[in-house]
């Protein structure tokens, strides 16, 4: 299929760009008033705009356009998942870690389930191979315990083995005790969004990428839109929508705040902060003498602000570590310098896999994930949520969707159109 020909174009008129003479008129204003000076003719009408096409933008998408009427999902960037979601560690997770009744935690299991279900109807490569969170000590065997009692509770598969099972299973793995996840998975995150872009195409959706919003406004018992293009003959695109879906990810709060003015609740409800996390990757000198089957994480933070440094496999066997946490201000700086030390980062891997040195590890990339828990605050659950009692109708918010945002978007997809629909 011819993917860019089919879905990375933006609409012609009278699907729709601005006038020639709507956006020339436009172009000495600011973004609110070049929208606020649109006529109706100069609109693009759509039934669904989801902005972001990361993959809970795309499941969003893929899902509503499923549904009569149009979809249409905007990206700033040149093309889909090119955040948040292409820079993590690719887990589908079981769903255990987060309180019972979290939205994190019901959108967690189900999605799981969905996603892979979807990857073996649609080919995507994955693999279920399973996951130790490994405990040092009497504190962490307590935490272990209680982590088991949590998984009963949600009827979600684990089990202890001692500390002998673990060793006789993966020699190289240091650990008391072992919480077994045997239904912790791996994906190709490229594959499964692409599968979604084809999805959201053949149900005659529109994926815009190259495209911002810049200007939003509650107009007419609807939102008119305004977004940039990046084409300097019609820089400028006004859409009309009865259903938007903020999925923008790192930049969902700046999206929420187009709305509302500078005193509203929004402000400081929906603020995130930017946690940036490096990944290192193991040579393959060292992957050939460090052979581990199975994806190993530490016992977590008890704000579960992180799961700690944990080992992570890909598709193709490559060993990885990470995330570390850096609190930063910015939501675009991918550059790998600061965070910890590679000896600091050594000495958390030490604590359960100690054959590994630091010549051993290089870095691999980058990531930032957008949390609405603040440094040193306590867990905060994701935001689902159509805005009616806040006098938007129509408008649905998904905010601090970080990890598990990837194993949960098909579920969180079925869930904005239950809301809606």
């Amino acid at each position: 299929m011819a993917l860019q020909r089919r879905v990375l174009l933006l609409p012609q008129r009278p699907v729709g760009l601005l006038t020639a003479l709507c956006a020339r008129r436009m172009l000495a204003t600011s973004a609110s008033e070049r929208l606020a000076q649109c006529k109706d003719e100069d609109l693009t009408m759509v039934d669904h705009l989801v902005i972001g096409a990361g993959v809970v933008g795309l499941a969003v998408g893929r899902q509503l356009a499923q549904r009569s009427g149009s979809t249409l999902v905007v990206d700033k960037n040149r093309q889909f998942g090119m955040e948040t979601s292409s820079r993590n560690s690719e887990v589908i997770h079981a769903g255990i870690y987060y309180p019972k009744d979290s939205l994190r935690t019901k959108v967690c299991i189900e999605g799981k389930h969905r996603l892979y279900a979807y990857c073996q109807q649609q080919g995507i490569s994955h693999q279920r191979v399973g996951k130790w969170v490994v405990a040092q000590g009497t504190e962490q065997l307590e935490y272990l315990h209680a982590l088991r009692r949590h998984c009963a509770e949600l009827s979600v598969p684990a089990e202890i083995i001692s500390g002998t099972v673990a060793q006789k299973e993966e020699p190289l793995v240091r650990a008391d005790a072992a919480l077994v996840s045997p239904t912790t998975g791996i994906v190709d995150s490229h594959e499964f969004m692409s599968a979604m872009l084809r999805d959201l195409a053949d149900s005659g959706g529109t994926f815009a990428p190259n495209t911002s919003v810049v200007a939003m406004q509650r107009d007419q018992g609807s939102y008119k839109v305004l977004v940039t293009t990046g084409d300097p003959e019609t820089p400028f695109m006004a859409i009309r929508a009865p259903v938007v879906v903020n999925a923008a990810g790192l930049w969902a709060d700046r999206i929420a705040n187009m709305l509302v003015p500078d005193s509203h609740p929004w402000r400081e409800q929906y603020r995130l902060h930017f946690a940036k996390g490096r990944y290192y990757v193991l040579d393959a000198g060292a992957s050939a003498r460090l052979r581990v089957r199975r994806l190993v994480y530490p016992v977590p933070d008890k704000n579960i602000v992180s799961l700690g440094t944990h080992l992570t496999l890909d598709l193709a066997g490559t060993i990885r570590f990470g995330p570390d946490v850096e609190w930063t201000a910015s939501n675009t700086n991918y550059a790998p310098g600061g965070g910890a030390p590679i000896d600091e980062v050594v000495r958390a891997i030490n604590a359960y896999l100690p054959a590994v040195r630091s010549e051993d590890l290089s870095l691999g990339y980058t990531g930032i994930r957008p949390k609405l828990q603040r440094p040193g605050g306590a867990f905060c659950d994701f935001v689902i949520r159509e805005e009616s009692d806040a006098g938007m109708p129509g408008f649905v918010n998904l905010v601090g969707l970080e990890s598990p945002g990837l194993t949960s978007s098909l579920a969180i997809a079925a869930m904005v159109d239950k809301i809606l629909h």
